[in-house]
């Protein structure tokens, strides 16, 4: 059974705060895990380090000049550890109070 993706109204509103994000916000990362047929939600909470658009190539024989991106936010966790976050259609971002 595949996992129900975020609504697209959420959606924009994640994208729309991820070019709104600078180094210092704390925000929430909710992320829907899928796995075979098992699915579950994580969350993260942290203060952003940096943002950015990463090309990459992570698809098998692909064009050499095609363009593929993943958006990224560096967290610092409140233990101290940092972790990458990498947004797709399953994440949903959300400022921390």
């Amino acid at each position: 059974m595949p996992a129900p993706v975020i609504n697209p109204q959420e959606l924009r509103q994640s994208r729309a705060l991820f070019q709104q994000l600078a180094p210092g916000d704390r925000i929430e990362v909710e992320h829907l895990v899928s796995v075979g047929i098992q699915s579950w939600t994580t969350k993260v909470q942290g203060t952003v380090v940096r943002t950015e658009r990463a090309r990459h190539g992570l698809h098998f024989r692909r064009n050499f000049d095609d363009k593929v991106f993943s958006d990224t936010i560096l967290l610092q966790r409140p233990d101290g550890e940092l972790t990458t976050v990498t947004l797709d259609e399953f994440t949903s971002l959300r400022r921390a109070s």
